[in-house]
């Protein structure tokens, strides 16, 4: 029998105007962005979260802290490769992940196939083994007002 483990992670971050948008590993064209110390891809700190946990390895702020100045402004596709080649260290293989995004605007249907290409080129896995799924909060609470967005995750680990 395979040895398998699921884990998941949760992320937030702040909107703010003029700032860039990057969500999923890809870079949106809209007017705001998320406050953070790395690039703020909140999609892609929750699926570290998710890889981490699953092998209760800790979080994604124990391995790059956002007081360190060699985490400030990096992309987070580095971060998700380097928790990747951590997975791989443990002797475990990635089997699926799936991502919930809940961000009232912009509209992120139409980015959802990039996304997924480029999470599974850094994972090194089939992009019909990464979900994505965008929600809205119906105009509720600080991500309906347009100040934020939080991402849920899992990911599937699996020890051949």
């Amino acid at each position: 029998m395979e040895d398998i483990r699921i884990g998941n992670g949760y992320d937030v971050h702040e909107i703010a105007p003029g700032l860039p948008l990057w969500l999923g590993g890809i870079n949106i064209d809209y007017h705001c962005g998320f406050v953070a110390h790395s690039d703020g891809d909140v999609a892609i700190h929750a699926l570290c979260d998710a890889l981490l946990g699953s092998l209760a390895l800790g979080d994604i702020g124990h391995f790059f802290p956002d007081t360190s100045d060699e985490w400030e402004g990096v992309d987070s596709k580095i971060l998700l490769a380097k928790v990747v080649e951590m997975v791989a260290a443990k002797g475990y293989r990635i089997g699926n992940v799936d991502i919930t995004i809940a961000l009232q605007r912009p509209k992120l249907a139409p980015h959802i196939p990039a996304m997924r290409g480029c999470l599974a080129s850094v994972m090194g896995i089939s992009p019909d083994r990464v979900g994505i799924k965008a929600t809205t909060a119906e105009n509720l609470g600080f991500v309906g007002r347009g100040e934020g967005c939080q991402v849920w995750a899992s990911a599937l680990v699996y020890k051949p």
